[in-house]
């Protein structure tokens, strides 16, 4: 899997680090449910229902929540990483969570939020490599389930 969708025409490219969590959250979204849908797509030709909840499996605000905790606790994020996460998890947020607590729903705009600071930042390799130790750790969380 490749990631290289810098689309911006504009030259002036702003630090990230300047954007508030907000909107790096509002990009993270989207390259994480990018990534996830490019990853079930390529995985096997599924019809569109299928896919469409496998996504939403994978892209909720509890399994978010998880995948970026266990890489925290796991000391696989940088000290960069961790200030972004924490910012992103600290941010003000208006909206109520639905079907999830409020813990997990910020650690979850936090994902977010790291996610769109690596990917405006340009570190496409960093963002799939994360991505890439989520999968692993929701289809180990899916392997225990089954053995239940």
């Amino acid at each position: 899997m490749t990631l290289n969708l810098n689309l911006s025409t504009d030259k002036k490219q702003s630090d990230p680090a300047l954007l508030s969590p907000q909107s790096l959250a509002f990009i993270g979204d989207t390259i994480f449910d990018l990534l996830v849908r490019e990853m079930l797509v390529r995985q096997a030709n599924r019809p569109v229902g299928k896919l469409h909840s496998l996504a939403a499996q994978r892209v909720c605000a509890d399994a978010q929540a998880d995948g970026i905790h266990s890489l925290w606790e796991n000391g696989c994020l940088t000290d960069e990483e961790v200030s972004v996460l924490k910012r992103g998890r600290n941010a003000h947020t208006s909206r109520t969570p639905k079907n999830t607590t409020q813990a997990s729903y910020h650690l979850s705009t936090a994902c977010e939020a790291l996610f769109g600071y690596l990917y405006l930042k340009g570190d496409f390799e960093r963002v799939l490599e994360l991505f890439s130790l989520m999968c692993e750790q929701f289809e180990k969380e899916a392997e225990r389930h089954e053995q239940d």
